[in-house]
């Protein structure tokens, strides 16, 4: 679900319903996609806020960081929805947000939501390594340095010689990304598929949200 009403943390003499303010708390990997769909759409009531992007690199941090979050922000807000999928927490988020009452985004990670979570796990792409557009312009700091393929790129055929291919993810039609996504497949050593998915299930979520 994404109306908020039944976990609504009102402020004093406003009610539960309409346009209240809203506080996104979401992945940093996700901001700039945000920004655009709130930008297109008059998205005046919600708010942003963004834990570091880094934490897609460790999610046992994930949980810790929303509930620190939720307890800074939550008085200040007539609801809070958090934008994050289930990103690697094995279930741990969802029960923490049901603790803390308030909702989150659907599914087991933001490839699945970019692109439609039904329509990703009908695919059951098990040998596809996939980046999006935030990850393809932070390829180095994400992916080829925490792996250490900086100082050992002979550790790739190790991480990657099961997969077969990069999927890149595109939110948006460009033409300079795609080039380095495809570089990025190429340095893996992987064959390369552009699939545009816009900003996916993200959109609709974010806009039916009110309180």
């Amino acid at each position: 679900m994404t109306n908020l009403s039944d976990h609504a943390l009102t402020r004093q003499g406003l009610p539960a319903s309409g346009r209240g303010q809203i506080l996104l708390l979401a992945c940093g990997a996700l901001a700039r996609e945000i920004l655009a769909i709130k930008a297109a759409n008059g998205l005046d009531h919600l708010d942003l806020q963004c834990l570091p992007a880094i934490l897609h690199n460790t999610p046992d941090k994930i949980v810790p960081a929303v509930r620190a979050a939720v307890a800074k922000h939550r008085d200040d807000y007539d609801g809070i929805f958090v934008v994050y999928a289930d990103c690697g927490t094995g279930g741990l988020l969802q029960t923490a947000c049901e603790e803390l009452g308030v909702e989150m985004v659907a599914g087991p990670h933001c490839y699945a939501f970019f692109e439609g979570v039904e329509s990703f796990a009908s695919r059951e792409e098990v040998t596809a390594f996939y980046l999006t557009d935030f990850l393809v312009r932070q390829f180095d700091a994400f992916v080829w340095e925490p792996l250490g393929l900086a100082k050992h790129p002979e550790l790739r055929d190790m991480y990657f010689g099961n997969y077969e291919k990069l999927v890149y993810q595109a939110q948006t039609q460009d033409a300079a990304l795609t080039a380095k996504a495809e570089a990025c497949a190429e340095r893996l050593g992987l064959a390369f598929e552009r699939r545009y998915t816009g900003y996916g299930d993200l959109d609709g979520v974010l806009k039916t949200l009110n309180v």
